[in-house]
């Protein structure tokens, strides 16, 4: 039986689900119908469709399908999933109810219908709220007023989009998690994110073991660069540092820079600090 439309999705529709079933519903044939131009979902499972075929076979279309007249017969709006199993099903009518509807309100109504269903992968929510995003020139605060998602969801399941095309195919191909996607985009050399990427599929490592070796990765990165970065100083230098390290007592460390240079020495407390300055002051 095909699932309801959902309190959310029926409000932005028509306010109410009594209203919906008060309208006035007609029978059209399923070749005057087409998808949702603006579907986010890319893919229908094959048995799903099969499944609601067979129900619909024996029960008929227990919930109409939501539709805009178009120039060529009708858009689909909500039922794109009744639909392909009607066509299956080789029926020749389905009820719908025809609305008034503008290419913004498909886009935002398609992308609840079916996160409401939780059916769409990580990638196709992704790019269905960048689409949103552009098309409707809101900002990501506005954006989850309307759908009912945290700001932060929104911005971090469109960052999945900034991943290299094999790991986010991975992700869409359910190898890897919107989790491992997150974790990944914070490895600092973006170079290795692919083959991060292939070890975590051969391995199989869930989001906890990345976050964990992509910290050690990003911190051994870090420590690389500190030491690539650091000048080697002559040995003049090194030498008179070592001579004020014995005179004083603590860490000394001589910078020259092009027209200037510091000297920085190391005291831990007030007394320590006395101290330095006595034997300053005697030498």
């Amino acid at each position: 039986m095909a699932r309801g439309l959902g309190k959310g999705l029926d409000a932005l529709i028509s306010g109410s689900i009594e209203d919906i079933h008060s309208e006035a519903i007609a029978e059209v044939s399923p070749d005057e119908c087409r998808p949702n131009p603006y579907q986010p979902r890319k893919s229908f499972d094959a048995e799903a469709i099969d499944e609601l075929k067979q129900s619909i076979e024996e029960y008929g279309i227990i919930q109409p399908l939501v539709v805009r007249k178009s120039i060529k017969g009708y858009e689909i709006i909500v039922g794109e999933r009744r639909f392909r199993a009607a066509k299956a099903a080789k029926l020749k009518k389905i009820p719908v109810i025809i609305k008034e509807m503008t290419d913004e309100r498909m886009m935002e109504l398609a992308l609840l219908e079916n996160l409401q269903r939780e059916d769409l992968t990580p990638i196709e929510e992704a790019h269905a709220y960048a689409n949103l995003l552009q098309e409707l020139k809101l900002t990501q605060e506005d954006l989850s007023k309307r759908l009912g998602k945290s700001r932060s969801h929104i911005a971090n399941t469109v960052r999945l989009l900034s991943l290299p095309d094999p790991v986010i195919d991975s992700i869409s191909e359910g190898q890897l998690s919107m989790g491992h996607g997150r974790a990944l985009l914070g490895l600092n050399l973006k170079e290795n994110i692919e083959p991060l990427a292939q070890k975590i599929i051969e391995e199989k490592l869930n989001v906890r073991q990345v976050e964990r070796l992509i910290s050690q990765l990003n911190e051994a990165a870090e420590q690389h660069n500190e030491k690539k970065a650091a000048p080697k100083k002559d040995i003049f230098l090194l030498e008179r540092e070592s001579v004020l390290r014995e005179r004083l007592g603590t860490s000394v460390s001589i910078q020259r820079g092009k027209r200037k240079g510091k000297i920085e020495i190391e005291f831990y407390n007030d007394d320590d600090l006395d101290r330095i300055i006595e034997v300053l002051e005697k030498k």
